[in-house]
């Protein structure tokens, strides 16, 4: 009995050693856990750090989480998603010329028909043409010569040109592989000609790019905003991309500021306007009641451009080289400028959380802000516990919020709501995910756009995707060096994604604006307005 309690005591002191042992090793887990999340956060700054320094954009230390594929409604996917089935082509009325292929039968056969093959083919040849201009002279010693036909620019004619866009824009080929298609083909021109066709004498498309950013702007219910960096004479540029459904809009500036996006909002125009509208967007920004009062008045105010704007405000005792207070003004007038030409009437600016889109009626994108809850590092089990909890409750909240196809009555618009607070009043007791649902419960009413405007998207990734072969662009080309390079690469895109989203072939686009036979095509920006 003796050496039975004996044991038992020894047993009782060695499990009290190894829970002392699981106790420190349990710290010590803890312990290391959070150096690691240290490192990690490090790391990516060292990585930004890095990136910056080669002039890169940051990557994202997290790759997408799938909410969007993951809520969708497999019931809702449109029927026309599946596999095309196999069968005949539809493009036989379209037979440019028919050829008889002869066979030498054997005697005695006899003859059955013909058994038709369609064969699909491209012709590329090099073709060099001798115009003889007619030159008179007339009894008053003036020269009449006959015009070129239309479209012959530098002695090169509009079907070259056609491809050379063609190819450059849509199929992402550089000037210098180009070029070499080209004398491989038997077109003799040099690359220096070969950027003069892409960039210069331009000004129609240029034309059409304003005209159609102008349309969408009056006519779109929603627009869909984000922006990127962008490489011009060497120096970090930005890249703002404007789309809704039926157009987009690519501007590259050096700036990506409120300013500049209220810029690129006006479109063409250049005045500034003192109106009820601007009055409404200082009290917005909080501006100081004593700078508002100086230019309020009971008539709306007109300036054609910056200068006589300035000397207005100077002539009001404000000092136009406070940098800050003339800022705040600029935005005003644009904004005023942009409700006196009739543009985003009621429109509906998308964005990521960028603070300089943040103007007019805005709406959050659902992808990014639970993108934020990838950003957080916990540090303990049980933290990466809660965090997986409220991502659950987010995703179940957006499914619910993406079945809602039309404005809901009163009764299930309050439910959504009181089911944001519940999920976004929580109190975790993880200080970074407590921070980042107090963040989100303070944007509710932009989060909830979509109950009022259930046509506006939950998210930005048109945006993203219509700016991915801006993307490509930049990685294969790398950047502008003239001005008239920077508009012929952002004019191009924005014709090329516009013609995508309208259902046209931008080749046949390319052929009509050239004075081609073929296909005609309206004015874009026509077709915009009729798709409201």
């Amino acid at each position: 009995m003796t050496g039975l309690v004996n044991e038992v005591r020894e047993l009782s002191a060695e499990v009290t050693n190894l829970r002392a042992e699981n106790a420190a090793l349990r710290e010590d887990n803890a312990a290391l856990r959070q150096e690691n999340t240290r490192l990690k956060v490090e790391n990516q700054l060292l990585r930004d750090e890095i990136a910056r320094l080669k002039n890169l954009p940051p990557r994202p230390p997290f790759r997408p989480s799938g909410m969007e594929k993951a809520t969708d409604d497999k019931r809702d996917a449109p029927q026309t998603a599946k596999k095309k089935p196999r069968g005949p082509k539809l493009d036989l009325k379209r037979v440019s010329r028919e050829e008889i292929l002869h066979v030498r039968a054997p005697p005695g056969s006899r003859f059955k028909g013909y058994k038709s093959c369609h064969v699909r083919d491209l012709i590329v040849t090099a073709e060099l043409v001798h115009c003889r201009r007619e030159c008179w002279l007339t009894p008053d010693g003036k020269t009449v010569l006959a015009p070129l036909p239309q479209g012959v620019v530098g002695g090169y004619g509009p079907n070259l040109r056609r491809l050379c866009l063609m190819l450059h824009t849509q199929g992402q080929v550089t000037m210098a592989r180009l070029t070499t298609l080209l004398n491989d083909v038997g077109v003799s021109v040099s690359k220096r000609q070969v950027v003069r066709l892409l960039t210069k004498g331009l000004e129609g498309f240029a034309a059409e790019d304003a005209a159609v950013l102008h349309a969408g702007l009056v006519s779109a219910p929603y627009i869909t905003v984000d922006d990127t960096g962008a490489r011009h004479q060497r120096g970090n540029f930005h890249t703002t991309q404007i789309g809704g459904a039926h157009f987009t809009a690519f501007r590259t500036t050096a700036s990506k500021s409120r300013l500049n996006f209220l810029s690129l909002l006006r479109g063409n125009y250049q005045d500034y306007v003192l109106n009820d509208a601007a009055l409404d967007y200082l009290d917005g920004r909080r501006a100081d009641p004593a700078l508002v009062a100086k230019i309020r008045s009971h008539e709306p105010r007109r300036f054609c451009n910056q200068v006589p704007f300035l000397e207005y405000l100077a002539d009001k005792g404000i000092d136009i080289f406070d940098r800050q207070a003339v800022r705040v003004l600029a935005e005003d007038g644009i904004w005023g400028s942009i409700r006196h030409h009739g543009l985003l009437g009621d429109t509906v600016i998308v964005f990521d959380d960028a603070g300089q889109f943040r103007v007019g009626n805005h709406a959050l994108c659902w992808v990014h802000a639970e993108r934020l809850l990838q950003k957080l590092m916990p540090a303990t089990p049980r933290q990466a516990r809660l965090v997986e909890t409220v991502r659950d409750l987010l995703w179940l909240f957006y499914r619910a919020l993406k079945s809602v196809k039309r404005k809901p009555p009163p009764g299930l618009t309050a439910a959504f709501h009181k089911r944001f607070d519940r999920i976004f009043s929580l109190r975790t007791g993880f200080d970074d995910l407590d921070k980042l649902l107090a963040r989100l419960s303070r944007r509710k009413d932009e989060l909830l756009k979509v109950l009022e405007r259930p046509v506006i998207p939950h998210h930005t990734n048109a945006s993203e995707n219509d700016l991915r072969s801006f993307l490509t662009k930049r990685k294969i080309s790398g950047g502008t060096m003239s001005r008239h390079g920077r508009v012929a690469r952002d004019t191009m895109l924005v014709l090329m994604k516009t013609c995508r989203k309208l259902g046209l072939s931008f080749w046949h686009y390319l052929g009509d604006r050239h004075g081609l036979h073929g296909q005609a095509i309206p004015p874009l920006a026509a077709l915009i307005a009729s798709k409201v």
